[in-house]
């Protein structure tokens, strides 16, 4: 009997998940008995919280004023035009600039990156504004709120709204609003109940329609200005299209003959597309790479000042990206059967309590109609032969050096995008701008992207970091690297004129003789990375 008795106990033993029950019973009876031991009151603590003042209601709607920026100006007007146009009183703020980094490190906390200074710093400036315009400080903590997004990971970012009232109240301004918009919680989630914020269809696809038409006239302009043959044309055009598109975003009426309107004139532009300059992409962390203000020395307007085509990264990539890693995510936990809850049931996936189908579905179809909206309103504006980055590509070419499952910052994304302008010829230089101290992207493009570089040495990559000073240093360095670009970009031009037997004077008076060609709104097929060459090719075929 005691030897069948045995037997029972040792299969018990081999059962882990019995096993794992007897541990966690006897630290739980370890920790009880330390605790009387030790005099330590048993009952549960709440962690501290930084309390932050967030009510908002559909009553205060009318009487409060919605402050917000981030993005690039066309972007940070069409939001708020939009949310104007859905009823809410709405102020886009100015791009910070180096006042509003002094600002920032004035109230700030110690150690922060560079996009918390900016940002941090250009409400403060903002409000101090505002006061100094007569209002009174009750009256601006009361009437007015600033709406930012969150996030998680190895990054300050995570940490944004606890520095904003911190600013906030060493500026003055204690019990003022910072509604917190989570990236990776949905926009269920984002505001709250209470909140006079309608989170729903309408609200999101309002918000993606702003940033799309941001983004397709920013990339309009990066294609046209380096070519224009009247200087300030393009910028004039542009700024009569953003107030023109603002209103009918505004009013709600007229959007599609504002679109057509600002193509017509757009097309207007004469370009001469023979100049042979350098295509410079710009990568790196989101906000550094993206505004164009002094937190990234106004990059993209100096590489254009030296003679350089700037292809920048769309806004729109970001929220493919936060899909991508959700639909990443969502099928690599429901292959945990066994190990999630949700394996326990008989399931065919793991997940308790989530239909992983009806997920995925969701994610994909929300791919399909932000790329279907970009690539509407792309064919409206005149944006042609543009194509949103395939998100499962980027993962595949960027695994082996930078895992997939590693977030923070853009992730895996920055390596994929190196890897692609190399491989397929899209640039003819890749600028990485990260701020200074931002541990994700240093990582990358201090890192990984060093073996990259090793591996095609002929591409040609610089790493920048932005800490609100040392520009002449840092456009020195770009200055440098630009002068190899250049070269590169004038030596694949004079190479592909000698294969097809063409001197430069017969392609210029070809392209000056072409109706098509002159269209500044006409894109050549893509064979090389700089402009001139697509166009050398594209005529010589024709």
């Amino acid at each position: 009997m005691r030897q069948t008795t045995d037997k029972q106990d040792a299969v018990q033993t081999l059962d882990p998940n019995a096993f794992l029950k007897n541990i966690d019973e006897q630290v739980l009876s370890f920790e009880e008995d330390e605790r009387q031991r030790l005099g330590l009151d048993s009952e549960t603590k709440e962690h501290w919280r930084d309390a932050n003042p967030r009510k908002f209601t559909a009553q205060q709607r009318s009487s409060t004023t919605i402050l917000h920026a981030g993005l690039t100006m066309a972007h940070d007007l069409f939001l708020q035009s939009t949310f104007r146009g859905l009823g809410y009183k709405v102020e886009a703020m100015e791009v910070p600039d180096n006042e509003a980094l002094q600002f920032g490190r004035e109230f700030g906390n110690r150690g922060q990156c560079n996009p918390t200074y900016f940002t941090v710093g250009n409400l403060i400036k903002k409000l101090k504004q505002l006061e100094a315009s007569g209002i009174p400080k009750k009256e601006i903590v009361n009437n007015y709120l600033f709406a930012t997004v969150g996030s998680c990971g190895p990054c300050r970012f995570g940490t944004y709204v606890t520095e904003y009232r911190k600013a906030l109240r060493d500026a003055g301004f204690e019990g003022f609003r910072v509604l917190l918009v989570q990236q990776a919680g949905g926009i269920k989630q984002a505001t709250g109940e209470e909140l006079g914020l309608k989170i729903n269809a309408q609200f999101f696809l309002s918000m993606v329609k702003a940033v799309i038409v941001g983004d397709i006239l920013n990339a309009l302009g990066y294609r046209i200005r380096p070519y224009e043959i009247n200087p300030g044309q393009t910028e004039a055009t542009l700024e009569r299209a953003k107030a023109r598109i603002a209103k009918a975003m505004e009013t709600n009426k007229g959007l599609l003959r504002a679109l057509l309107t600002s193509r017509k004139e757009l097309q207007a532009i004469p370009v001469d597309r023979t100049q042979v300059k350098p295509k410079v992409a710009i990568i790196g962390e989101f906000w550094a790479m993206t505004t164009e203000g002094d937190g990234n020395y106004k990059m993209q307007s100096f590489l254009e000042q030296e003679g350089a085509e700037v292809d920048i990264q769309l806004a729109i990539a970001w929220p493919l990206y936060l899909m991508w890693c959700a639909k990443y995510d969502t099928e690599d936990r429901a292959r945990l059967k066994g190990t999630d809850k949700g394996g326990d049931k008989g399931s065919k996936f793991a997940l308790e309590n989530v239909d992983v189908r009806k997920r995925l579905l969701m994610l994909k179809f929300g791919d399909k109609v932000v790329r279907a909206l970009f690539y509407s309103y792309a064919k409206l504006l005149g944006l042609k032969n543009y194509k949103l980055p395939n998100m499962d590509e980027i993962a595949k070419i960027s695994h082996k050096y930078y895992d997939n499952n590693l977030r923070g910052g853009e992730g895996h994304m920055e390596v994929g995008k190196l890897i692609q302008n190399v491989l397929h010829q899209k640039a003819n230089m890749t600028l990485s701008i990260k701020p200074f101290g931002c541990m994700p992207s240093s990582a990358v493009s201090d890192g990984v992207q060093s073996l990259i570089t090793e591996l095609h040495p002929n591409a040609i990559f610089l790493p920048i970091e932005t800490s609100g000073d040392g520009a002449v240093n840092v456009y020195s360095r770009v200055q440098m690297q630009l002068f190899k670009a250049r070269q590169s970009a004038q030596k694949e031009v004079e190479s592909a004129l000698t294969k097809f037997g063409l001197s430069f004077e017969e392609f210029r008076n070809k392209i000056r003789t072409s109706r098509k060609y002159q269209n500044p709104l006409y894109k050549s097929p893509h064979k090389g990375a700089c402009t001139s060459l697509d166009l050398v090719y594209d005529c010589a075929s024709n």
